[in-house]
């Protein structure tokens, strides 16, 4: 179970602000934030398992966020890696096909422009409008509570923030879910384990929490706070970098 916010072309001084929970197995092996050592300019984390990643930025003014569709049945063991996918978008890199993936959703913005993407439940590609837009283990439209508070974080830290990264990582570490909405028929929402937008748990829980905010003028920054299994905090990494590509305004 993962939450993201992407503000997208929402404020008139913060054309991209990003701000997510990657939860996971913490026996699963993980690198935290850096600029990867291969010459791609890739900043992000890194799986050591599937070897790719699921969140990051480039210095060729690309991002690219994914996160897995909760279904019934699960992941299906062997097909291609969507941790792999976020890699090829973040290179430019013309991805597998992404009907053989396990069921993700996934934000793009590359070369000024954002859009979604997701696999299920069939595969669909549209446009990114401006604004601030929840993404989780659902439906891209359903308004599950906890992706709810984190829009309202990012929501409040564009017309409030200094700048700095600190309050809205300090609002993915809430605890507290909000009440179930009514959902259409055949949906549902997380279960109540994973309710809260920081999930708490020595086995499987949230691993790190991410905020990306780049300016008009194309400097940005990604910040990571990572946690121990207990949820106490076992790192803080600020990477800042410059996008070519500057953005229009809004």
């Amino acid at each position: 179970m993962c939450v993201a916010a992407v503000a997208w072309q929402a404020h008139a001084h913060w054309p991209l602000v990003v701000a997510g929970n990657r939860d996971e197995f913490h026996a699963r092996p993980t690198a935290p934030l850096a600029f990867w050592q291969d010459g791609s300019g890739v900043i992000a984390g890194r799986d050591l398992l599937g070897g790719g990643t699921w969140l990051g930025v480039t210095q060729a003014a690309r991002m690219v966020l994914v996160t897995n569709y909760r279904t019934p049945e699960g992941s299906v063991p062997g097909r291609p890696s969507r941790g792999k996918l976020v890699t090829d978008l973040l290179l430019g890199r013309e991805p597998e096909p992404i009907d053989t993936m396990n069921p993700f959703n996934l934000i793009e913005v590359s070369a000024g422009n954002a859009r979604f993407l997701t696999n299920h439940p069939q595969c669909e590609s549209r446009p990114l409008a401006a604004g601030i837009h929840g993404l989780s283990n659902g439906g891209f439209d359903l308004p599950w509570p906890k992706t709810r508070q984190v829009e309202a974080a990012v929501s409040a830290w564009l017309y409030e923030s200094d700048g700095e990264p600190a309050s809205l990582l300090d609002a993915l570490r809430s605890e507290t879910p909000g009440a179930a909405p009514a959902l259409p028929a055949g949906e549902s929402g997380p279960e109540a384990r994973f309710a809260p937008v920081f999930i708490r748990d020595p086995l499987y829980g949230t691993r790190c929490s991410t905020v990306i905010a780049v300016r008009r003028d194309g400097t940005g920054l990604i910040a990571e706070r990572s946690f121990h299994p207990d949820g106490s905090i076992s790192g803080e990494i600020r990477i800042d970098f410059d996008w070519p590509l500057h953005f229009n305004s809004p």
